[in-house]
């Protein structure tokens, strides 16, 4: 089966619009995906930004809260911005890392998406995200012991590194397999026919 990587940061507004559709749109599409957790905060200081571009400049940030209310009015999403924002997914960045390798990242990205962008809740929270986890039902101890671990942190620093030489400047960003890139959610279904009609 095709495949994408859905390179996706929890402190972005539009990769939760993409995170809660990616799998079933995939699905129609024939094409497997690979969730890829990152950190843009290095990629946004190494241009002179400490924080999201939509707090920079006010008037983009009112536009993204109404653009993402009517997006998710339409597919029957809540969306509510969360205090602050952007969030600290440092953790749970973490969190979907040790997913990713154990075969969870998936539910448990929604979990966090909903909880943030739904639901205001603070995801940097350790409790916060132990009740994600048992939602989804994974065992908080041993997944809080291996996002602690340095082979963790090693795989999200070299995940944000890679994003970086895949030259992805935003999340969500979508990247086929011959290295094309697609970034925003309303690139989602080009991405996905790029994924579709690579050569095996």
């Amino acid at each position: 089966m095709p495949r994408l990587s859905f390179w996706f940061e929890f402190a972005s507004t539009y990769s939760y619009l993409s995170a809660m559709r990616i799998e079933a749109s995939a699905a129609d599409a024939g094409v497997a995906i690979d969730w890829r957790p990152f950190l843009l905060g290095p990629i946004f200081r190494a241009q002179g930004w400490e924080t999201s571009p939509f707090n920079l400049y006010p008037a983009k940030g009112r536009y993204m809260v109404r653009d993402i209310e009517r997006i998710a009015a339409y597919r029957g999403l809540t969306f509510r911005l969360p205090d602050p924002f952007p969030q600290n997914g440092l953790l749970a960045a973490r969190l979907a890392t040790v997913g990713a390798r154990d075969g969870w990242i998936a539910p448990f990205a929604r979990a966090v998406y909903t909880a943030e962008f739904a639901e205001g809740r603070n995801i940097a929270d350790h409790d916060v995200l132990a009740d994600l986890l048992a939602t989804v039902g994974v065992p908080t101890g041993p997944a809080f012991a291996a996002a602690a671990s340095t082979e963790i942190k090693e795989r999200l620093r070299a995940a944000t590194e890679e994003a970086v030489r895949l030259d992805i400047f935003g999340a969500p960003s979508f990247v086929c397999a011959d290295r094309e890139l697609f970034w925003g959610d309303d690139r989602l279904e080009a991405a996905l026919a790029c994924a579709a009609s690579a050569p095996p």
